[in-house]
């Protein structure tokens, strides 16, 4: 049998990468004689460089850059060649601005900055790539990109690399040098990678439906709404808006499917010139998949909590698609389990496992979460595999 095992990090826990490796360590104990190939997959948050280096390869450059509080954290950009005389740097949002490099006291969106990216991307710059792919995912940040904007140029850092809260404190000059940043990135395409498709403003914008995640209260979430509503109206002033292209109106960018991603960075690299791009789809392509696909019998994804938030899209969802589409069963073997049968039906899915399901495995899992997982495989192998 051949099976290929295509899982998502479990946040906090494992990288896609550990994580297929324990999962094919146990369904080689049970099945030794199946053939298995390695795939794991992003949707652009942590560990996006580590799949794509296991995918292509390339040549990882380190750096150093500020995290969301200013603090020096060690980064890095994966630079790939393309073809001649052509390169891709991929860069990994979360390494400058993730919450995971904030402590729980420290998670507070209204002082948190995304400076640390404009560093990232600039230095990406600085390698003449003709190419940027920003993974964006799991931020701390909620600033609209402003601090990302200023490490490119734009203003002062004293008034853009605060945080989301103090955007609204901005007067029209605070953006002096925004159309100096854009020539610098005019000759070079910009990506936005990510699953999040939310706009920068409103109801489902980044303030109302991410900004809790990274510790802000209602109150905060609504002076965050309307701090980068401010800065919104200050950007649309210092530069002219790209047009849309069928109807030759200027294009509203915040009301852009991923402006709001990653607490407002989307919407920043849109202004640059950016346009948005499915991370699962980037990374799928990097790997082959519809190939690889079409050589095997079975597919193993998972990720850390499946719930009704993966049925709308990401790393399961994507691959369980492509695999229906070639009549390929697909298992999940997630870290939790939330969502009923049907729904997993409806998505193509075959089977799917909680690794913990009770109290006490939940918290093994924590203690070894990969002896768990390789050993949920070992017996999940044994219901597969003939």
């Amino acid at each position: 049998m051949r099976v290929l095992i295509s899982p998502a990090a479990f946040p906090g826990i494992l990288t896609a990468v550990q994580a297929a490796e324990a999962m094919a360590e146990g369904w080689r104990r049970r099945a030794p004689g199946d053939d298995l190939t390695l795939a794991p997959l992003s949707a652009g948050g942590p560990g996006f460089l580590s799949v794509l280096a296991t995918a292509v390869g390339g040549v990882s450059v380190a750096t150093t850059v500020s995290d969301p509080h200013g603090r020096e954290v060690p980064a890095s950009l994966l630079l790939v060649e393309d073809g001649p005389g052509t390169r891709t740097a991929y860069v990994e949002a979360a390494q400058a601005c993730g919450i995971h490099l904030l402590a729980a006291d420290e998670r507070n969106p209204l002082v948190t900055s995304s400076f640390g990216l404009g560093q990232l991307v600039r230095a990406a710059l600085e390698e003449g790539v003709h190419r940027i792919v920003v993974g964006v995912g799991d931020s701390g940040v909620n600033d609209g990109g402003a601090g990302l904007l200023c490490a490119l140029g734009v203003g002062d850092p004293a008034r853009l690399a605060r945080g989301g809260g103090a955007l609204h404190e901005m007067d029209a000059d605070a953006l002096d040098g925004l159309e100096e940043a854009r020539d610098l990135l005019a000759g070079t395409e910009l990506v936005v990678a990510t699953e999040d498709r939310c706009p920068l403003l409103g109801f489902d914008g980044t303030s109302a439906l991410d900004a809790p995640e990274r510790g802000a209260s209602p109150e905060q979430c609504q002076a965050l709404e309307t701090a980068l509503g401010h800065f919104h109206d200050l950007v649309r002033r210092a530069s002219t808006p790209p047009t849309d292209l069928l109807t030759g109106l200027p294009r509203r960018l915040d009301r852009e499917p991923g402006a709001g991603a990653g607490g407002g960075l989307g919407y920043a690299l849109l202004v640059l010139g950016a346009h948005v791009e499915s991370a699962v789809d980037i990374v799928q392509r990097a790997w082959g998949i519809e190939e690889l696909l079409a050589r095997h019998d079975l597919v193993l994804t998972g990720e850390g909590c499946f719930d009704w938030t993966s049925l709308r899209g990401g790393v399961v969802s994507g691959v369980a698609s492509l695999a229906a589409i070639r009549g390929l069963p697909t298992v999940v073997l997630a870290g939790e389990v939330t969502v009923g049968r049907r729904e997993t039906m409806a998505l193509g899915v075959s089977g799917v496992y909680a690794v913990a399901d009770d109290p006490e495995r939940a918290a093994l899992m924590m203690a070894d979460p990969v002896g768990s997982l390789t050993a949920r495989t070992e017996r999940l192998a044994g219901t597969w595999s003939p």
